[in-house]
């Protein structure tokens, strides 16, 4: 059952009605015309790998299907919303570009990266990319109609639990090598410990069986996300401190006492979103409980006196102060969930204070879309690309629609 928060009293009307139209702004005249304009590179049918600082492609570099999926749902979702035929004609691209420069028609799933040239470059099935493919593609069929979609994500499903689900200990592996086999690298990234198990491959499988339950309510994929909450809940989640772990091993113990705020905080809400799909009263509350108890720790640990979320810790204190990109747009959403669900008016004050940092420093009034990090001063960091491997539409993207779209509950008067 999802939430159905109490309208704001008159006197807080206007600031949701304010901060809502704020957040709608930047995404329909900065964030979606940003990518409109700079992501798709026509000439190779498909889009730029890199873009940088100011606006200049990067010829030669690799591109992940990642990024696709990426700017798939963000322009699906955007099309939903807005209606705008021109999000759908991007979105229409990207699913092209996802079957023609990523999908394994041979063994299924998607590869993680191609060559400027289209080329195979890493041909693993990385769990998390094909939760983002499932994420896109179930969004895509839903803004377009079309079946073929939808019938893609439900076999990327079944592989992902023919091939990637752990039947002993519970959860799913990292990666799976091109034609599913286990590999010895499973890293998602350098800067990842190389472990079968993550927090960030299960939040974000967990987050695409959210979505593919809208448009396909299968009873065995409920079961596997029932199954996925509570591992979440009883492996991931250390309900004592309020912190997910971030690295794994088969049998779930921990490999880093790390703590990213950022992960934290989007958790608590996917979390939430992700129960309110499956039929379990008693989940849905205890989850509901712990998204709140996260984000208290969240504000009360890793939120500077600006507004802005840090990105990392440990049990001793912080280990970096700088903010990315990512954190603050998912604290925006994180602790409006966290109001929605206890009416204290903390985590509001928390949701709009993250925007107006995003507004003071990470919008990029001079070139367009939003930086990728900035110190703790809110000055950005060295030279950073527009468009990269990572640097994507969809955290700024999906923060913008969902504020809006809880923003105009809190203030359906407005």
């Amino acid at each position: 059952m999802a939430l159905q928060p109490s309208p704001l009293p008159l006197n807080g009307l206007a600031a949701a009605t304010r901060y809502r139209e704020r957040i709608e702004s930047d995404l329909l005249t900065n964030i979606l015309p940003f990518w409109l304009k700079y992501a798709p590179d026509p000439k190779h049918m498909g889009f730029v790998g890199t873009l940088g600082p100011t606006l200049s492609p990067q010829p030669g570099s690799p591109r992940g299907a990642l990024l696709t999926s990426r700017i798939l749902w963000t322009f699906a979702a955007a099309f939903r919303r807005y209606r705008n035929p021109d999000y759908l004609r991007l979105a229409d691209f990207a699913y092209a570009d996802l079957l023609h420069s990523f999908h394994d028609r041979l063994h299924g799933g998607f590869y993680w990266s191609v060559r400027a040239d289209g080329s195979v470059h890493h041909d693993r099935k990385q769990i998390y990319g094909q939760a983002f493919a499932i994420y896109s593609l179930s969004e895509y069929h839903a803004a377009s109609g079309r079946s073929e979609p939808l019938d893609l994500a439900v076999d990327v499903y079944r592989l992902i639990e023919t091939k990637a689900r752990d039947q002993v200990h519970g959860g799913y592996f990292e990666a799976r090598g091109r034609t599913w086999e286990p590999i010895a690298d499973m890293r998602l990234s350098d800067g990842d410990m190389n472990v079968p198990k993550s927090q960030n491959t299960h939040l974000h499988v967990m987050e695409a069986f959210a979505n593919l339950l809208r448009v396909w309510p299968d009873r065995d994929l409920q079961r596997s996300q029932a199954d996925l909450l509570r591992v979440m809940l009883d492996r991931v989640l250390d309900a004592s401190t309020g912190h997910l772990g971030l690295f794994f091993t088969d049998d779930w113990k921990p490999r880093s006492d790390r703590i990213s705020y950022g992960h934290d905080i989007e958790a608590a809400w996917l979390l939430t979103q992700a129960a309110e799909g499956v039929d379990d009263g008693a989940l849905l509350k205890r989850i509901q409980t712990m998204a709140v108890h996260i984000a208290g720790v969240t504000l009360a640990e890793g939120v500077d006196v600006d507004g802005g979320l840090f990105n990392q810790g440990s049990p001793t204190g912080l280990t970096d102060t700088g903010k990315d990109w990512w954190p603050q747009a998912e604290a925006v959403i994180g602790f409006l969930n966290a109001y929605q669900i206890s009416q204290d008016e903390r985590f509001l004050n928390a949701a709009y204070r993250s925007w107006d940092f995003i507004e003071a420093h990470l919008i990029d009034r001079q070139h367009g879309e939003w930086f990728r990090s900035v110190n703790r001063s809110g000055q950005p960091v060295g030279e950073q690309n527009k468009i990269s491997f990572w640097k994507c539409p969809y955290h700024n993207g999906r923060t913008a629609l969902e504020a809006c779209a809880r923003l105009a509950k809190l203030a359906p008067s407005s």
